[in-house]
């Protein structure tokens, strides 16, 4: 049995824990890496009896979960006994629903077996390619192995991936200054580098259950492999070039083509902060206003302003960067900054967990603690900060909280992660955008194709009925295209008697900021025909649902601060895992109502409820999400988007849900399928020997993983 199946609680590395079970052992996962949010609860003996009497209704309710068709539905989602594939289950807790459906496999047919896109057939639905996933799929047997076997080629040619603008065109340069080309080396010698996909996919593959990679924007037609991917990194060759050392043990057919286009770069000696800040110094004109040409004459077309946002990799003091975490990030530095002339900046956000070193004292102290807890070629881009920081800038009193679930302090990473990020964009402003990104998140694709195409979507987003499409997970093989998920949802959300949000909500508050005056409807709901907010930037950019937590059993959905406790508490909204896009208009109001009016909320709740109380344009992505179950579709939205009653809701008690996904705060598959992907092996499968015999390594679309607790695994 997978590890991550194992329920309930949980072993390291945060796996196989819902969070009700998660909240009975006293734990509950941070949102904001490195922040020690594993502690435990500090109960009153009241607030204990409460929440014993909830977890034993909360255990009842899931003993009896079972599958109810909603009206309509044409698939009850039942199957037969051997159709079942199912490991021994006699170390297991209690048994839900989703852990009897088909195992899925077709992630691990590997580059070998690549084919057109055009000819693809997934390995899902359910039940309807059982015979050719036995045919694809089927287990090797290490015994036949022979080690001398050479490595067969992938059947496809790699290609460069290349997500950006044609920079060199008419037509990008009749609307924008040129973009001068940046380089990893302080001599201009050694040029940022490409990364490589197949174009094709792995014959069987599995397609995802949530989002849609096309809508999105991503290209559908390639995939992409450990050494394409990472080769331009360091990746499988050794530190004495300037490598990494990792990769080295694996299948590795076709990988020569892969070394002959890209080369090997000597990292020994790379400065990534000199050369980010000496790609912006080159490129700096394309982020003003241009009005002259470079000989100061008038233009008769101006051109247009790019914006720049900062990349926001929150990490902090004794995090270990092994090889390859340092190998993504130098990903998101070459990928987001020097590839794009400087449309990004990576910055490391540093907390400093021991509040007695004088980091504020001294520049000594400030530049050693610095160096002792970032590598050496990322010095250039840290910034330290701390809790008594936080302190100060915040300062108490931070009264009429109305629930303290946690019990921990108001100016604590636990508590208020976003308090660091506020005060680092209050120091920044020059930035348009901030992603807030975690240390436990990876991207098998390309980063600038990801965030930019997710941007671009975003940005052209209505603003009617948007806050109720981003509260319901998308699933094109049920709600079809598009178009007709947002006709779904508002026909939905109408018969159900809910009024739709449109610009600020008012509620009953004695102390509230005013919100900007752009945001307020320039028509009636009813007469705007899905025109306002199309073009307009996304002030916040999430990878979960935005639910509303009053309709939920989420613990936290109450520990709210600041408003006044004789009147009913604010309506808010919440998205799980703090990574995320966040506009300067968004933080400079968080921060405004933090410091001014002494209001603020759980990590996860306070942007979406700001962005709600003042009618910002908020945005659920709908980002792929894959399953390592065949689950029924029918099934998958009545438990994700329909719970029959509150407590059903899948963020809190039915978190067990997501433990087989590629992508939530408790997933156990992300991490199983991410080693997979590096070559490892996990559970007892795949590795060198596996992947030799068969259809070689792993090809993924781009594709988010988290959480990604290690990348350590043997490869034999």
């Amino acid at each position: 049995m997978a590890k991550y199946e194992r329920l309930p609680g949980g072993g390291e590395n945060g796996r196989g824990s819902s969070s009700a079970f998660a909240s009975l052992k006293g734990k509950w996962r941070s949102p904001s890496p490195g922040s020690d949010r594993l502690r435990f609860l500090r109960l009153s003996p009241l607030r204990l009896l409460i929440i014993i009497a909830t977890i034993l209704f909360g255990v009842a309710l899931l003993a009896g979960g079972k599958y109810k068709p909603r009206v309509g539905s044409t698939y009850a989602g039942s199957m037969d006994d051997d159709d079942i594939v199912e490991p021994d289950r006699s170390d297991r807790g209690p048994q839900f629903t989703w852990q009897n459906f088909n195992r899925l496999n077709g992630y691990y047919n590997g580059v070998r077996k690549l084919i057109p896109v055009s000819e693809w057939v997934p390995e899902n639905p359910l039940n309807e390619t059982q015979e050719i996933a036995k045919d694809l799929f089927g287990k090797a047997k290490r015994s036949l192995i022979n080690l001398n076997t050479p490595n067969t080629d992938p059947p496809m040619e790699p290609v460069v991936f290349s997500p950006y603008p044609d920079y060199e065109s008419y037509e990008y340069l009749s609307q924008h200054r040129p973009v001068e080309k940046c380089y990893l080396d302080a001599n201009d010698k050694i040029a940022a580098p490409d990364i490589y996909a197949y174009p094709g996919i792995p014959e069987g593959m599995t397609t995802n259950t949530f989002g849609s990679p096309a809508e999105i924007g991503f290209d559908t037609n390639v995939c992409f492999d450990r050494f394409g991917r990472f080769v331009p990194y360091g990746y499988g060759y050794y530190p004495v070039e300037g490598g990494l050392g990792l990769g080295n043990r694996s299948e590795k057919g076709g990988v020569d083509k892969i070394f002959d286009k890209s080369g090997k770069i000597d990292y020994r000696g790379i400065n990534w902060g000199d050369a980010q800040k000496k790609c912006f110094e080159k490129n700096k004109l394309r982020f003003e206003n241009s009005t002259t040409d470079d000989q100061g004459k008038a233009m008769d077309t101006p051109k247009k302003k790019v914006s720049r946002t900062a990349y926001v990799l929150r990490t902090w003091t004794g995090n270990k960067y092994d090889e390859h975490q340092i190998m993504t990030i130098r990903a998101m530095i070459n990928e987001l900054s020097l590839k794009s002339g400087g449309e990004y900046d990576i910055h490391f956000l540093v907390h400093v967990k021991d509040d007695s070193i004088p980091i504020w004292a001294s520049d000594e102290v400030y530049r050693e603690t610095l160096e002792a807890n970032v590598p050496e070629e990322f010095w250039g881009m840290a910034t330290l900060w701390s809790e008594k920081l936080m302190e100060l800038y915040y300062p108490d009193p931070f009264p009429d909280n109305v629930v303290n679930m946690a019990g921990a302090p108001i100016h604590g990473v636990y508590r208020s992660a976003h308090f660091a990020l506020q005060w680092f964009a209050q120091q920044h402003q020059e930035y348009d955008f901030f992603w807030n990104w975690e240390m436990d998140v990876r991207l098998s694709g390309h980063y600038y194709e990801f965030h930019n195409k997710i941007s671009d979507w975003a940005r052209e987003q209505p603003r009617k009925g948007l806050w109720e499409r981003s509260s319901r997970f998308y699933i094109p093989e049920v709600h079809g295209a598009w178009a007709n998920f947002t006709e779904t949802v508002e026909r939905e959300s109408k018969q159900a008697g809910i009024t739709p949000i449109w610009g600020p909500v008012e509620f009953p508050a004695t102390d509230m900021l005013d919100s900007p005056p752009e945001v307020h409807p320039p028509r009636r709901y009813q007469d705007d025909d899905y025109e306002w907010g199309v073009g307009e930037d996304a002030d916040l950019i999430v990878f979960d649902p935005i639910f509303d937590p009053e309709r939920s059993n989420w613990v936290f959905r109450l520990d709210v601060t600041g408003y006044n406790l004789s009147l009913p508490v604010p309506p808010r909204r919440c998205a799980i895992i703090t990574i995320g896009r966040l506009s300067k208009r968004l933080l400079n109001l968080m921060h405004e109502e933090t410091w001014a009016m002494r209001h603020t909320m759980f990590p996860e709740m306070w942007p979406p409820s700001v962005a709600l109380h003042h009618g910002l344009k908020a945005v659920y992505a709908p980002h792929p999400v894959f399953f390592d179950r065949d689950w029924p579709l029918e099934y998958a939205d009545q438990i994700f988007n329909h719970p029959e009653t509150d407590f059903d809701s899948v963020f809190g008690w039915g978190e067990h849900n997501f433990l087989g996904t590629s992508f939530y705060y408790n997933s156990g598959f992300s991490g199983a399928l991410w080693r997979r992907f590096l070559g490892q092996r996990e559970n007892n499968e795949g590795g060198m020997y596996e992947e030799g015999s068969g259809t070689g390594r792993m090809c993924l679309r781009n594709t988010l993983f988290h959480p990604i607790k290690h990348e350590h695994g043997s490869t034999d």
